[in-house]
């Protein structure tokens, strides 16, 4: 199987499963469980996304200058800041400790 192949059978499945899902009826998605056990998946995906770009570098956990940058994310987040603050701010503690060489 190709590159190509492999790319196209991807893209029909994820097209079937989107038409799957609009035949499904709107009373079994309104009940709440469904609707809990969406609002959870969605908030422990996106905090794994997080944990791996933060720690994952190939197959390897390393501490570098991400975590740092990413504690002071979330201690901006819990303080209500303004996200864009909330970016620069970690973006900005990430490149200080770069370049003061505590972690590449």
């Amino acid at each position: 199987m190709t590159l190509w192949n492999a790319v196209l059978l991807a893209s029909i499945i994820c097209v079937a499963l989107k038409a799957v899902g609009y035949l499904i009826p709107p009373k079994v998605l309104e009940a709440p469980r469904p609707a809990r056990v969406a609002d959870l998946l969605t908030v422990a995906l996106l905090a794994a996304l997080v944990a791996v770009q933060a720690l994952g570098v190939g197959q390897a956990i390393v501490i570098d200058a991400r975590l740092p940058a990413l504690a002071v994310a979330a201690g901006l987040l819990l303080a209500r800041a303004p996200f864009l603050v909330v970016v620069a701010a970690a973006a900005a503690t990430a490149a200080l400790l770069r370049l003061w060489g505590w972690a590449a």
